[in-house]
């Protein structure tokens, strides 16, 4: 496994969940369809419901194999993703997935 990381921002017209698959998907080179069901992992509606919500600061879990780390940076929600052999030194890389610069 290589040790990239790669983040994006998630937009007011995007639920997280599909942020999520689309950033996995993107990463790993797979269609979204052949990926393991997200709500295998966790509940999209839980992780949808975190936009709104008021005081969340952070949420990692393991998903595909990958570390999801969903975080609020000033003011914005932010999801990464990394393989198993990331280091905390590793720099992340933005990628594109279709959603805006910020919320």
């Amino acid at each position: 496994m290589s040790a990239s990381r790669a983040t994006t921002v998630v937009d007011e017209e995007r639920r997280l969940s599909m942020v999520v698959i689309d950033l996995v998907a993107h990463e790993t080179g797979t269609d979204p369809l052949e990926l393991e069901p997200l709500y295998d992992t966790i509940d999209p509606d839980v992780i949808d419901a975190l936009v709104e919500s008021d005081g969340f600061t952070s949420l990692e879990f393991a998903y595909e194999g990958r570390t999801i780390r969903v975080e609020d940076v000033d003011g914005d929600l932010r999801v990464s993703f990394a393989d198993g052999s990331v280091t905390a030194d590793s720099e992340p890389r933005t990628v594109d997935t279709g959603s805006s610069p910020s919320l």
